[in-house]
């Protein structure tokens, strides 16, 4: 994720934009594919981290519509957009902006797609240790390794089954330089919204609805 940071100035102009892409959404879009909707969970015991994180392991696949709204210092306005979230396990993730202008990021196996204005970029990730490290982090907590998402963020769960929130604040210092936090809300198993703070002021807010499985 923001760890790529300290690659751009070594790449290419069209990969280092594409990487820049990716900072900017690629928490939210795994951050995501670790809550969308699975099987209710009961709260009737002490709802707890590893009883949340053993809930959102149960995903198999999920799907999702979203509406996302950045606050950005360089806009005069809030900047709205929408569209639909996509995982599929064990390692494929995919953001699917619809409006205001379509744009696609994928991340399936060790590639890396993005798809913007009719153009594509393809990586192996394996060129980018960082990114690839923080991607596999992901993975594995959406096998329900808390161990792995603790080696990227300190985790901190507040509330109750019905109404809980996780704040992760990232500990490698490259990643606190652009993003601060990362706060998701939820119930029971269904992730409601997705709030990321950057370092710089701008800030980022996804709501989210499940689309049922046919």
């Amino acid at each position: 994720m923001t760890a790529v940071r300290c690659l751009l100035s070594l790449l290419p102009r069209p990969y280092a934009f594409v990487l820049r892409r990716v900072a900017r959404t690629f928490a939210v879009t795994t951050v995501v594919a670790l809550a969308l909707p699975a099987h209710a969970a009961d709260t009737g015991s002490t709802w707890t981290l590893d009883r949340l994180m053993a809930t959102l392991a149960q995903h198999k696949s999920g799907h999702a519509t979203f509406t996302e709204t950045k606050t950005l210092s360089i806009a005069t306005q809030p900047v709205e957009s929408s569209g639909e979230l996509v995982f599929v396990a064990p390692d494929h993730l995919e953001k699917r902006t619809l409006s205001p202008k379509p744009e696609q990021l994928v991340v399936d196996g060790d590639m890396l797609t993005v798809e913007r204005n009719n153009r594509k970029y393809t990586l192996a990730l394996a060129r980018y240790p960082e990114l690839g490290a923080f991607i596999d982090s992901i993975r594995a907590t959406l096998a329900g390794n808390r161990f792995a998402l603790e080696q990227v963020y300190k985790v901190a769960l507040a509330g109750r089954g019905d109404d809980w929130t996780l704040t992760l604040t990232p500990l490698d210092s490259r990643m606190l330089k652009v993003v601060s936090t990362i706060t998701l809300e939820g119930t029971r198993d269904e992730l409601r919204s997705v709030a990321i703070r950057q370092a710089d002021g701008d800030h980022s807010l996804m709501r989210l609805q499940p689309v049922p499985a046919n």
